[in-house]
């Protein structure tokens, strides 16, 4: 999962931001876990399982959870991945009057 965002944050760093929400048993877990993984976005600290004060606000019970949140902070895409979550980000990039991101040229060897 994380190599997907990286590369969204990569193509797309002037039009969104992730931020993640951690569940970690401890700041140290997640400060490792950030380094391990190369997370570059913030992440907050929620205590622990899912019963921390962020989760219980959002509902969450289970990682991940993903929720895509639109220019004017409305929830309009849950639980999005892959292919799903690109297109719900272009489609919400589209409304907000941002062109597409042209895939790289492939070189021939």
């Amino acid at each position: 999962m994380y190599p997907h965002e990286r590369s969204l944050v990569e193509k797309h760093s002037d039009q969104f931001v992730i931020l993640g929400v951690n569940s970690d048993r401890s700041r140290d877990k997640l400060r490792e876990a950030m380094k391990r993984e190369n997370i570059t976005w913030n992440s907050f600290y929620d205590g622990g399982g899912t019963g921390g004060p962020i989760a219980t606000s959002w509902g969450v019970r289970g990682w991940p959870t993903i929720y895509l949140i639109d220019a004017e902070g409305v929830i309009r895409f849950k639980d999005v991945r892959g292919d799903s979550l690109d297109s719900a980000l272009e489609q919400l990039l589209s409304e907000m009057g941002v062109e597409p991101i042209p895939p790289p040229r492939k070189t021939a060897l």
